[in-house]
């Protein structure tokens, strides 16, 4: 038996959203999900979703590169730092949504799952799906426990 999870998913409770601004509003999405952590300076994450949740509004599906394209220009706009935009960590990253099941990908081109909006996709792919098998499994465990 190895220890490698099947699956996994961490979930953080805020305060409740109020006079947010939009990025603001995408990094506590992102700070719930468990795709970053408190005190990360890497953020960029944070700039990918909001490329892809803007590109849902049109159906459009965008390459790695062209999302790398939009997030330094999102960064330019908001005044960050430009860590982070090597093609290859917003390649990890989109790879990191796509585990998450937020992301599709075909023809090398991303876009929000089935471009549903990120409700959506959390209601229909982490809420009724992954986290039920995570409990599922851990009351498998405690069961053995009890026996």
């Amino acid at each position: 038996m190895k220890d490698i999870p099947l699956a996994e998913i961490t979930l953080r409770k805020y305060e409740k959203p109020s006079n947010l601004e939009k990025r603001e509003l995408v990094r506590k999405i992102c700070l719930s999900l468990g795709l970053l952590q408190l005190g990360d300076s890497r953020d960029i994450i944070v700039d990918i979703l909001m490329v892809l949740i803007e590109a849902n509004k049109t159906k459009e599906k965008l390459t790695s590169d062209e999302i790398g394209k939009k997030v330094e220009e999102l960064r330019k706009n908001y005044s960050l730092d430009m860590k982070g935009l090597a093609e290859s960590n917003i390649r990890r990253q989109l790879k990191r949504l796509r585990d998450y099941m937020i992301v599709d990908k075909t023809e090398n081109k991303y876009y929000l799952s089935e471009h549903s909006s990120l409700k959506e996709i959390f209601i229909g792919s982490i809420e009724k799906f992954v986290i039920p098998q995570i409990i599922e499994r851990i009351k498998e465990y405690l069961h053995e426990l009890d026996k």
